[in-house]
């Protein structure tokens, strides 16, 4: 017990040893310099087509051309494929001969009219003779329309046996081969998918604690693992509100816009984004640590430089804050007009100059003196080469 005593009085010892030694107090600074403040939020995203359209058919047949494969670029009204016509042709045929039918039946029909109406007139026919007249010609001229509707729809039909692009882009997708039998209803796989690849868009998943900082027209920056050395600029240009729950975390959707000049975003990548909720160029900076900066009075270390007052005479506006700008071997309180900040640094709009000087903080350095041989704890750890005696 005796021995653990004095161990503890030999460590406070050393202890009260070093703090009594003599130590060097320096100033800590910071220059005003132009710059460049961010704050930013971070996601995930997908890349998309902002335009993409599946290529179907409206009529059932068999693929007799294709005249467009994967990537291949296409303008709108090009064709891109056509469907063996043999029978859509015969359709169209058989209305136009159904049109014919039904105009001669009811060019028949109104002669017959004419005349019953004109004997009727004359009372030498009866009521029932020229009510059947009449019902006849209805009917006929009924017919005669439904056979023109009919050969419409036969000639739009044909002409649905050509496919064309619907938009200018590129083909991403061909679901079909030639001599494959397509049918009129979208159940089907498409026959091709085309997309818009000079307007694409990043559709990002934000943190819910992020997204009350998001706003339409933020600019935005990305990356895609394809090209990871290179930096895509984009806009926000939708938030959208429906939010998204996955284990618990809630994501909202926004939608940014991104031009693709190269084609190099293709859809399906996936993106990290970052949005720049706030990004203002060629502003004076300060660091947030001047903001705190308390000076102290060491009349003893010359090369420190001293407070010329207190400070508390300075009345502080709205937005505006005190500094200790060094001037010499002086630290001059003053008085500045504050913007933005991002936690760290802060704009400044009045009340200093790009390259002044600002003091941030005190460091201090315990003069490193020789330990005499006088001064060593016998207990404590010997040097090398040292043997204890």
């Amino acid at each position: 017990m005796k021995i653990r005593n004095l161990i503890t009085i030999t460590v406070l010892s050393a202890v009260c040893w070093s703090c009594g030694k003599k130590g060097n107090l320096s100033l800590d600074t910071t220059k005003v310099e132009s710059g460049e403040l961010t704050e930013t939020v971070t996601a995930t995203g997908t890349v998309e087509s902002v335009t993409q359209v599946d290529v179907g058919t409206q009529v059932t047949g068999v693929i007799d051309k294709l005249f467009a494969d994967y990537n291949s670029i296409v303008t709108k009204g090009e064709l891109i494929a056509e469907i063996e016509k043999t029978t859509l042709e015969s359709d169209l045929r058989s209305a136009e001969a159904n049109v014919e039918s039904a105009r001669l039946t009811y060019e028949y029909n109104l002669t017959n009219y004419k005349r019953d109406k004109a004997l009727h007139d004359k009372q030498l026919i009866s009521d029932y003779e020229f009510q059947t007249s009449t019902k006849d010609l209805e009917v006929s001229k009924t017919a005669y329309d439904k056979a023109k509707a009919d050969k419409v729809r036969a000639a739009k039909n044909l002409n649905y046996a050509e496919i064309y692009s619907p938009i200018d882009g590129i083909v991403i997708s061909r679901d079909v081969e030639v001599g494959q039998t397509v049918v009129s209803n979208m159940s089907v796989a498409n026959l091709y998918t085309i997309a818009d690849l000079d307007n694409m868009q990043v559709i990002g998943d934000v943190d819910e604690a992020d997204i009350g900082q998001v706003k339409v027209g933020q600019p935005v920056t990305f990356s895609v693992d394809a090209y990871p050395d290179q930096l895509f600029d984009g806009t926000v240009t939708q938030v959208r509100l429906n939010p998204t729950t996955t284990n618990n975390v809630v994501t909202y959707e926004v939608v940014v816009s991104a031009e693709n000049p190269d084609h190099k975003l293709i859809p399906g990548l996936t993106a990290n984004l970052t949005i720049y909720v706030m990004r203002q160029q060629n502003i004076l900076l300060l660091s947030n640590k001047a903001f705190t900066f308390e000076p102290k009075i060491d009349e003893g270390n010359k090369k420190l430089p001293q407070p010329t007052g207190d400070g508390k005479n300075i009345k502080l506006g709205e937005n505006q804050k005190l500094v200790w700008v060094v001037k010499g071997n002086s630290l001059v309180p003053t008085a500045v007009t504050t913007g933005e900040s991002n936690g760290i640094k802060t704009e400044i709009i009045s009340g200093l100059k790009e390259g002044d000087i600002v003091a941030e903080d005190y460091s201090s350095m315990a003069q490193m003196l020789p330990v005499q041989e006088g001064d060593r704890s016998p207990f404590a750890p010997q040097p090398p080469g040292k043997r204890r005696k």
